[in-house]
């Protein structure tokens, strides 16, 4: 198979029980612009962009006969700071927004601000427990964890250090839990 050339996430595409709602929330509470709005055929629905910087969109669908969310199964039941995160196979996880690194601590109080429950700035390491109070030289990367009005997990995030060839250690394990060595791409 020829290399694909990639040039970074086109869009990653959501689903809102109340599309008027999650307009409000991405565009007037995150600030996020409206960038696209289509109305799908045979009433099927709506369907919307959201421009998240750095040429990426946020997509959201809304679709009048969408089944219930089910937390634990197609998304985490928690925040990363109340509980399990854990998601069922093929389940979206959350989605993580890049920030500017030296603005991540006054957006706490901005969400907060507008109504939003998150949590504090998270400073993740390569500690045993992979999170350290401080920020200290090993914090790869901050985050502040939150949910959108349908309960999608949202992350924003700010990368303190570029990765580099040691931030790749651990070899992929299969569905048993066994490392397996694969064809694994590593930066360049």
């Amino acid at each position: 198979m020829a290399q694909i050339e990639f040039t970074g996430i086109n869009h990653l595409a959501l689903v809102s029980s109340d599309m008027a709602r999650t307009v409000d929330f991405y565009s007037g509470v995150l600030g996020m612009p409206l960038t696209k709005t289509i109305e799908l055929p045979n009433g099927m629905g709506q369907h919307v962009f959201f421009d998240c910087g750095g040429g990426a969109s946020l997509a959201v669908f809304w679709f009048p006969d969408s089944p219930e969310p089910a937390p634990g199964v197609s998304a985490p039941a928690h925040r990363p700071d109340r509980g399990s995160i854990t998601s069922a196979h093929g389940s979206m996880n959350h989605v993580a927004l890049g920030v500017p690194a030296d603005r991540i601590e006054g957006y706490v109080d901005a969400l907060r601000s507008a109504g939003v429950e998150c949590s504090e700035v998270v400073n993740h390491d390569n500690s045993e427990w992979g999170v350290s109070r401080e920020n200290t030289d090993d914090v790869y990367v901050r985050s502040i964890y939150f949910t959108d009005p349908d309960g999608i997990s949202l992350e924003l995030a700010a990368w303190t250090k570029p990765l580099g060839p040691d931030d790749v250690s651990h070899a992929p394990v299969d569905a048993t839990g066994t490392p397996v060595t694969s064809r694994v791409r590593h930066q360049r």
